[in-house]
């Protein structure tokens, strides 16, 4: 496990978070309307204890609009090319208004057809994945999500990268209950919670990351300076981050990871890398007793010791956070009042 941070500490509420957050974005050439749509998924990841897609990113988020990586006035379009499919082009602006315009119009077409599939292309990082497919199944469907990234991942028997960290997520509604989420990387870990242990003057733990020279490394700076991401369950992660790469990247039109500019750097302009969710109504197919299956499912797995959902830590961290707010390293803070204060 990693050590305590080794560097000072700032406290902040979810309130605070919002407030820091909105004002950088606005600092940094950002819409109004965009930056509360950017706000809503960074307040959601503070809110759920994952860091890594929460403040620790937006130094970046601001730095890309501010060079203009990202058009921070993009307005997202959205066409209908058949009943069931929904297209977005972010034009090269964030991925969350992006989302957040095309969501409605696939929650609508999944429940007059009980299936439907959204494609947003020529976006940016869309953050949590989780949080985009809890909405969908917070009105009563289930969700997969799909998510290129720049690549940082090699196929199986290369040393190239080929592939980005491509999470995919899951989620489905439960009666009386917050949906299950399950959000994974295609990578053993996701290459933002390497940044956020840089940030906390951590080392990480080997078998995450290897060097520019592929040999593994716990210096988080030796893994984002040239190194690599290592594929979760080896053959099968990087079998994943292909299907993942289909979905989010060809079939949307996006870049593929290979061909997107970097995440955490200011070169290469726009990265336009691609996400892709599918939406079911579960209701038509699994029939009227399909809430109490579903939860007979979940007993089956909770009843046993030491087992638990996927999810579960996430609505821990959603009370403990509401409780005591969320930390952050110190500099990080001083950094953000900096960029919110226009310097």
């Amino acid at each position: 496990m990693s050590a305590k941070p080794s560097v000072p500490m700032a406290s902040l509420s979810l309130k605070q978070v919002e407030d820091l957050t909105f004002r950088a974005l606005i600092a940094c050439r950002v819409s109004p309307a965009n930056a509360l749509s950017v706000t809503a998924s960074v307040v959601a990841a503070e809110a759920e204890g994952v860091h890594s897609h929460g403040l620790a990113r937006l130094p970046t988020y601001c730095a890309h609009a501010k060079v203009g990586k990202i058009d921070g006035h993009a307005a997202p379009d959205l066409t209908r090319p058949r009943p069931g499919l929904v297209r977005v082009d972010a034009q090269d602006g964030f991925a969350h208004p992006a989302i957040d315009l095309g969501l409605p119009a696939l929650v609508t077409a999944a429940k007059a057809q009980g299936i439907a599939a959204l494609a947003v292309t020529n976006s940016y990082n869309c953050g949590v994945v989780g949080y985009h497919v809890e909405r969908i199944a917070r009105a009563g469907l289930m969700a997969l999500g799909f998510v290129n990234a720049p690549a940082s991942i090699a196929p199986v028997g290369g040393t190239r990268p080929v592939f980005g960290t491509n999470p995919v997520a899951f989620a489905v509604p439960r009666a009386g209950e917050d949906p299950l989420v399950l959000d994974q990387s295609s990578s053993v870990i996701a290459k933002s919670e390497i940044v956020v242990h840089q940030q906390r003057g951590e080392n990480i733990p080997l078998g995450w990351a290897l060097d520019r020279n592929g040999q593994p490394t716990d210096d988080p700076s030796a893994a984002l300076d040239g190194g690599t991401m290592v594929p979760s369950g080896g053959h099968k992660g990087a079998g994943l981050a292909l299907i993942v790469e289909l979905f989010a990247a060809w079939i949307t039109g996006a870049n593929l990871s290979i061909d997107a500019s970097s995440f955490a750097d200011n070169a290469g302009g726009s990265p336009r890398t691609g996400q892709f969710f599918i939406a079911v109504d579960p209701g038509p197919l699994a029939g009227p007793a399909a809430a109490a299956r579903l939860a007979h499912l979940f007993a089956a797995i909770v009843e046993q010791e030491g087992a638990r959902l996927p999810g579960t830590r996430r609505a821990a961290a959603r009370r403990l956070t509401a409780e005591a707010g969320v930390r952050i390293p110190a500099t990080l803070k001083d950094r953000l009042d900096a960029i919110a204060a226009g310097a």
